[in-house]
C-alpha cells in the first residue's frame, strides 16, 4: 500500500514538474492564433442576430453596426502597423488612449472585445451576449495567450469602447427619440400604407450626426419628377411603369426582388390575424456579402475589421443623407397612386415599407456599400451569395459588388415600392457617398 502511496506521488510531482516546466507561447504564437478572423465573423454574426432580435429598424441598425465596428477597428489598430486611427478623420471622433508602453497585448483579442462591448451596450438583449461569451474568451486561453495579457487587452477593449460609446451619445440620437410624423395629405405626398398602415419610420434620422458628410445634403439627388394630375407628365410615365412591371412579373424578376426584400418586419394578414416576420436589414446584408467574400478570400483579420468598418460607415452615412431626402420631398409611394386612379385592388409584389418614396434607401446603402467593400476586396470579385437562403430568400451570383448593387437597384422597381427615379437616384448618390468615406475615413498608412 506504501508502495502504491509512493508511486502516486512520484507520478503527481514529474506530471506537474513536466507542466510547470512547459514553455510558455511566445506573443508571435498566440497573436497568430488570436488573429482568426472567425472569431470577429461570428462576433458581428451574433450582433446581426441581435438586431434581428431586437426589431432595429434599417437606420438604427446601421448605427449600431457603425459604432460596434469603429471600437473593433480602434482597438485592433495599437497592434497592426499598416493601419492608422480614424480619429481626425470622423466628425467629432479623437483616437482613443493608447496602450500601455512596453506591456504585452494581444490586440485581436481587444478589438474583438471593444466590438463585443459596444454591440452589447447599444442593443437590448444582453442574454444573447451572456451566453457568446460563456466560452468565447476561454478560446484565447486555449490558445496559449497568458492570462495576464488577456486581462490586460480585454481591459483595453473596454477603454476603447468605453470612448465610442462616450462619442455615441453626442450623435443626437437621443433626441431624436419618440418623435412622430405629421401626415398631410397634400397631393402627391406620403401617407402610411397596407396592410399595417405604420407610422413614418424614423422621420428625424437627418439630424443625426454623420461619420463623415459635411451635412446630410452634401449628395443630395435632384428633385423627384412633380406630382400633378396631368397624365402626360414623367410622374405619370413612372407610375404606369411600376404598374406595368408589377402585373407582369417574370420569374427572375420576382427572385430578384424577393432576394432583396431585406424589409426587416413584414406585417401579414390572415382573415383577422396579424403577424410579423423578423429579416436581415439591408445593412446586415450587405455586412454579410463582405464576411462571405472575406471568408472566400481568406482575408486576414486586419482586413476583415477594416471592411466591416468601412462599410458600416458608410450605411450610417447613408441613411442619413437618404433619409434627408425622404422627408424633405415626402413623396407618395406608388401603391397609393395605383390603388387611387389606376387599380384599386393593385398590390405590389413586395410589402411597401413605412417611409417617403425618393430616394430609394436600399439602392442608396447598397451603392455606398459597393464602393468600400471593392475598395477593400478588389473589383471583379464574384461571389454567390447565400445571406438569407435561412430566411428563404434563395441564393444568387454576382460578378462584383457594383453588379450586385444594380441588382438591388432594379429589385425595388420589381418589388413595386420604388418609382425608376428613386432607384436610379439613390444608386447615383449612394456611389457618391462611398466614395466619400473613403476619401475621408483612410484607415491605411
Amino acid at each position: 500500500m506504501l508502495k502504491k502511496k509512493l508511486l502516486f506521488v512520484l507520478v503527481a510531482g514529474i506530471s506537474f514538474w513536466m507542466v510547470s516546466c512547459k514553455p510558455k507561447a511566445k506573443p508571435e504564437e498566440y497573436n497568430a492564433k488570436a488573429a482568426d478572423p472567425e472569431l470577429y465573423h461570428k462576433s458581428v454574426e451574433l450582433l446581426t442576430e441581435v438586431i434581428i432580435h431586437d426589431i432595429f429598424k434599417p437606420p438604427v441598425a446601421s448605427r449600431i453596426y457603425a459604432y460596434s465596428n469603429l471600437a473593433g477597428y480602434e482597438a485592433m489598430v495599437p497592434g497592426f502597423p499598416a493601419y492608422e486611427s480614424l480619429g481626425g478623420k470622423l466628425n467629432g471622433f479623437k483616437t482613443p488612449l493608447q496602450p500601455e508602453a512596453g506591456k504585452e497585448y494581444c490586440f485581436p483579442l481587444a478589438s474583438t472585445r471593444a466590438f463585443l462591448k459596444v454591440a452589447r451596450t447599444l442593443t437590448f438583449s444582453a442574454s444573447f451576449f451572456d451566453e457568446y461569451e460563456k466560452t468565447f474568451y476561454k478560446k484565447y486561453e486555449d490558445m496559449g495567450v497568458p492570462s495576464d495579457v488577456i486581462e490586460r487587452s480585454m481591459a483595453y477593449g473596454d477603454s476603447v469602447a468605453a470612448h465610442v460609446i462616450k462619442y455615441s451619445t453626442g450623435d443626437k440620437y437621443k433626441q431624436t427619440r419618440g418623435v412622430r410624423f405629421t401626415v398631410t395629405n397634400e397631393p402627391g405626398t406620403w401617407v402610411p400604407t397596407p396592410p399595417a398602415y405604420a407610422d413614418a419610420c424614423e422621420p428625424e434620422w437627418h439630424k443625426i450626426r454623420s461619420l463623415s458628410l459635411d451635412s446630410a445634403r452634401q449628395f443630395s439627388p435632384p428633385p423627384p419628377p412633380m406630382w400633378t394630375k396631368n397624365k402626360n407628365s414623367k410622374f405619370w410615365d413612372e407610375t404606369r411603369e411600376v404598374y406595368e412591371v408589377g402585373k407582369n412579373l417574370t420569374e427572375e424578376q420576382k427572385r430578384t426582388a424577393w432576394f432583396w426584400d431585406d424589409n426587416p418586419f413584414v406585417m401579414n394578414v390572415v382573415g383577422h390575424v396579424m403577424f410579423a416576420n423578423k429579416k436581415m436589414t439591408p445593412g446586415g446584408h450587405w455586412l454579410a456579402i463582405h464576411s462571405t467574400v472575406s471568408r472566400n478570400q481568406k482575408a486576414p483579420f486586419d482586413r476583415s475589421v477594416e471592411g466591416y468598418t468601412l462599410t458600416s460607415i458608410a450605411l450610417l452615412d447613408g441613411f442619413i443623407g437618404c433619409w434627408e431626402e425622404k422627408y424633405r420631398s415626402r413623396k407618395v409611394r406608388p401603391e397609393t397612386v395605383i390603388n387611387s386612379d389606376i387599380d384599386p385592388k393593385w398590390q405590389p409584389f413586395l410589402q411597401t415599407p413605412p417611409f417617403p418614396e425618393y430616394t430609394s434607401g436600399h439602392s442608396t446603402i447598397s451603392a455606398a456599400s459597393a464602393e468600400v467593400l471593392t475598395f477593400v476586396h478588389g473589383d471583379n470579385i464574384a461571389f454567390t451569395d447565400s445571406t438569407e437562403h435561412k430566411h428563404g430568400h434563395g441564393v444568387m451570383s454576382f460578378k462584383s459588388f457594383r453588379e450586385a448593387a444594380l441588382s438591388v437597384n432594379v429589385s425595388r422597381l420589381y418589388g413595386g415600392i420604388h418609382y425608376r427615379s428613386g432607384c436610379d437616384e439613390g444608386n447615383k448618390a449612394g456611389t457618391k457617398i462611398g466614395q466619400h468615406v473613403l476619401s475621408i475615413a483612410k484607415t491605411r498608412k
